[in-house]
């Protein structure tokens, strides 16, 4: 089972606590993770791959897309690996960074008639799958 060190940080406010988050994260990653490695035979370091989530707000996400996309509008989630990587290539010990804005997911999650957390939970491994090289 791939080993995983996910790194939490809460910058805006709306969110869950800090505790809550790290638990669906947890076990959301530590779920995608296995079944890259079963499934996919997507190789993983020995040691524990790092993994930052930045549970921010639709202004921090719209100023971060802009910067880095071009892109001046809030979206729900962004990946930025640490390093190019290809679907089936191995992680180094950082894998990278994953930011999600709460206001586009609550957004999202009432306009298409899900749980919030289950669309959370989406975007998570949408983003996991985005920092392995995944389109």
């Amino acid at each position: 089972m791939p080993e995983l060190d996910i790194q939490i940080s809460v910058e805006e406010g709306g969110w869950p606590d800090e505790e809550t988050l790290f638990a669906l994260s947890e076990k959301v990653l530590q779920a995608a993770a296995n079944f890259l490695s079963e499934e996919e035979k997507q190789p993983f370091p020995p040691l524990p791959v790092e993994i930052s989530l930045v549970f921010t707000d639709d202004e921090s996400i719209r100023q971060i897309n802009a910067e880095w996309r071009q892109k001046d509008k809030p979206t729900n989630v962004l990946s930025f690996p640490a390093y190019p990587l290809e679907p089936g290539g191995k992680p180094g010990p950082m894998l990278g960074d994953i930011v999600i804005a709460r206001e586009t997911v609550a957004r999202e999650a009432v306009d298409l008639d899900k749980d919030f957390d289950d669309h959370l939970t989406h975007l998570m491994v949408h983003g996991f799958l985005h920092l392995f090289g995944y389109d």
